[in-house]
């Protein structure tokens, strides 16, 4: 699957641990392999899960660095400190729930856990931000199942004035 259009995409790590030193990253460097097939992964991180400087750090990327599109992974569950949907949701103009919800649906043929998940997909001005979670087997799953609708989501965001489904 080649895109026509390369895109430039950040790639931000929520954890804790992972901030500290205290756990390898797994996730954030399959992501980024992954996304190589739509474009070039220019801004990588990991922060802390504080809503604050999730929020701050994606405003960044989407205002001032003018990324195409951005994939969070980890702080999609329950616990207290998982605070990325919530900074997600501060930062967006709208969500794409179309998304998310088919990433819950085929995450739920494999486990009920799946449910449990709060990952939220959406826009800031023209830049997509698509949550994942931070485990590396179910951030490979979910990024899968939205990945082939990624390269038109993003033409479309970035002007594509052509009809959909018009072959």
């Amino acid at each position: 699957m080649k895109a026509p259009t390369a895109y430039c995409i950040g790639v931000l790590t929520l954890s804790d641990k992972g901030a500290q030193g205290e756990r390898l990253d797994e996730s954030g460097p399959l992501v980024t392999e992954m996304l190589a097939v739509i474009g070039k992964v220019t801004h990588k991180a990991m922060l802390p899960d504080d809503i604050t400087s999730i929020a701050r750090l994606l405003v960044d990327w989407s205002d001032r660095e003018h990324l195409d599109l951005i994939v969070t992974t980890g702080g999609t569950g329950l616990t207290p400190r998982d605070v990325t949907p919530q900074a997600t949701l501060q930062v967006l103009d709208y969500q794409i729930p179309g998304m998310a919800e088919v990433m819950r649906m085929q995450s739920l043929a494999k486990t009920p856990h799946a449910m449990l998940s709060r990952a939220v997909v959406g826009v800031r001005r023209r830049t997509m931000i698509v949550n994942l979670p931070g485990s590396p087997k179910a951030a490979r799953e979910n990024l899968q199942v939205v990945l082939p609708a990624l390269p038109h989501a993003l033409a479309k965001l970035a002007g594509d004035p052509n009809d959909c489904g018009i072959k």
